[in-house]
């Protein structure tokens, strides 16, 4: 005890409470919405039945695991959810990096924020929307493809549709990514410009010895996050803009779930798809920052 102020932990909440009340809102967030719904688990190692509840229903251990593992479509559902989520890493992730250092490189205000409030946009469209823009302007009898006497849609062809969930996912999301790159960038002190450019360093110099080294810590942080979602690779997108003909290349685990799972009322087999996504997105989060740390000395923890 202090002779006035009391402990020091009285102190400090004296001190910063408008701050931690700022927090609660986030805090009682991820306790209702993450924290408590990991209860239902259990559900994956039952015979869950919804008159019977999570408790009432009877044990059926590994069964559902079992199930799962055993059908051929999972390891299909599972191989496309590599691929493509590794498509959009190898390309999706340097798009919002690239296109950060080119906006910086911008003089001219009025036309930086012009082409900023362009690329941002998308990112407020639901992939409802912009999928049936897709899906218009790559119809084989109304869309832009009919004018070079396309046959069939892209999106029905395996050969082009994981590069149009690729490229339509680069489209949407660049953009606002840039905006973490953007403030990176705008913490890197200018005097490091101004001598680089008095010792005659072009452009290009500037950028690759004093932009990308002074936001690495950025970058590795993002894709350490990036990887914990490899077992994700975008079901909105995915279910959107997907059809029966493209299902041996397009079908990965969240639709795969939806499909076998929710839609016609196996919650145990789906809570057992979900945990299985979990627990390798965590090993892979794991993973990574550890990499992370003996490649570059950073990582998230």
């Amino acid at each position: 005890m202090t002779p006035e102020g009391g402990t020091r932990m009285q102190r400090t909440w004296r001190r910063f409470w408008p701050y931690y009340v700022l927090l609660l809102p986030g805090i009682v967030f991820f306790i209702l919405f993450k924290y408590v719904p990991m209860g239902g688990i259990i559900i994956a190692f039952k015979e869950y039945k919804l008159g019977q509840g999570i408790l009432g229903s009877d044990w059926a251990g590994l069964k559902w695991f079992r199930i799962l593992f055993g059908d051929s479509g999972f390891w299909i559902a599972f191989r496309n959810t590599i691929i493509i989520s590794f498509y959009k890493l190898i390309f999706g992730f340097p798009a919002p990096i690239v296109l950060a250092i080119m906006l910086n490189e911008v003089a001219n205000g009025w036309f930086k924020r012009t082409i900023q409030t362009i690329v941002y946009f998308p990112h407020f469209l639901s992939w409802v929307v912009l999928g049936g823009i897709l899906i218009t302007i790559l119809s084989p009898t109304t869309g832009l493809v009919s004018w070079f006497g396309a046959k069939g849609s892209p999106l029905a062809s395996p050969e082009h549709f994981r590069s149009l969930l690729v490229w339509s996912g680069i489209w949407k999301e660049a953009g606002w990514n840039t905006i973490i790159y953007l403030a990176a960038i705008a913490g890197i002190n200018p005097e490091m410009y101004e001598a680089a450019r008095i010792d005659g360093a072009s452009r290009w110099k500037l950028i690759r010895h004093i932009t990308l080294p002074s936001i690495a810590g950025t970058i590795v942080v993002m894709l350490i996050l990036r990887t914990g979602y490899i077992m994700q690779a975008g079901f909105d997108q995915i279910y959107i803009l997907y059809n029966p003909v493209v299902y041996s290349v397009a079908d990965i685990l969240d639709t795969y779930v939806y499909r076998n799972g929710l839609t016609i009322g196996r919650f145990a087999f789906a809570t057992a798809a979900g945990l299985f996504q979990s627990a390798a997105g965590l090993l892979l989060l794991i993973f990574a920052n550890w990499s992370a740390k003996r490649i570059s000395n950073q990582g998230l923890w």
